[in-house]
């Protein structure tokens, strides 16, 4: 339990040391009066990814290795894919029937989602980065520390969340870090949880850009409730059988 609370607090402090750098340097490189732009925030998050990813395969508190994959997991893979995508209208769904909750990272993450470099960070140094902390890390720790896999599942979900530091992502953080940690549980390999992060980011990365508008809802995206509600179940016809095979074909 002590080493998955280290993982997350180097992981936050790395966060906030590039951070307060950055935005240290920023005025002074860009001029005194130039505020930090979509650019200067890539740049933070990219750095955050990338040094991330050295500490951590560095100090062997994630273990990069190619075992799973000489498995030739391939439909394991595609099952990922389409979980990903059949669960993204369910948690929107859910979300929406919750109270409001502040989103503090708000403006932020619509000036990277507007330019085209944000899909670096966004789609592809994010979910490297977070699921070799929070899986390959923190849940390995977890799991280590008590046998009942559940319990490292959940608590390594809930601090997935609370990094995130916004409330208005936090519940939808907790649902994929249940899954993601099960599926790590299942496979001992961060490769299953980094497909479906990649997923889930790059569909809302593209979703924005079609649909900008942060306050738009699945009645505004669908025309009624009853279209809805038609969504809903087509998805879950998706999520659901994906999950089925999923629980059949994760090994370790």
């Amino acid at each position: 339990m002590k080493n998955a609370l280290i993982y997350t607090i180097v992981f936050a402090a790395i966060q906030a040391l590039v951070s307060m750098l950055v935005q240290g340097l920023w005025p002074l490189v860009m001029g005194k009066e130039t505020t930090m732009n979509a650019t200067g925030m890539i740049m933070m998050m990219a750095a955050v990814s990338v040094i991330t990813i050295a500490v951590f395969l560095l100090a062997k508190w994630s273990v990069a290795s190619r075992d799973w994959m000489l498995t030739r997991p391939w439909f394991v893979l595609f099952w990922c894919v389409l979980a990903a995508l059949g669960a993204l209208i369910p948690s929107t769904w859910l979300q929406e029937q919750m109270p409001a909750l502040p989103n503090w990272v708000e403006d932020e993450f619509e000036m990277i989602l507007k330019d085209r470099w944000g899909y670096l960070v966004v789609g592809l140094l994010a979910p490297l980065a977070e699921e070799l902390v929070f899986r390959g890390a923190v849940l390995r720790a977890l799991l280590s520390w008590n046998n009942r896999h559940w319990v490292g599942i959940t608590i390594s979900a809930l601090l997935f969340a609370l990094i995130h530091m916004n409330p208005a992502q936090m519940p939808h953080a907790f649902l994929i870090g249940l899954l993601l940690g099960w599926m790590y549980y299942r496979t001992d390999s961060i490769v299953p949880g980094v497909v479906y992060h990649w997923v889930n980011n790059t569909v809302a990365y593209v979703l924005y850009n079609l649909y900008p508008n942060p306050e738009l809802t699945l009645m505004d995206l669908f025309g009624s409730q009853q279209r809805v509600l038609m969504a809903l179940g087509f998805s879950l016809c998706i999520f659901l059988p994906a999950l089925f095979q999923l629980n059949l074909r994760l090994k370790k």
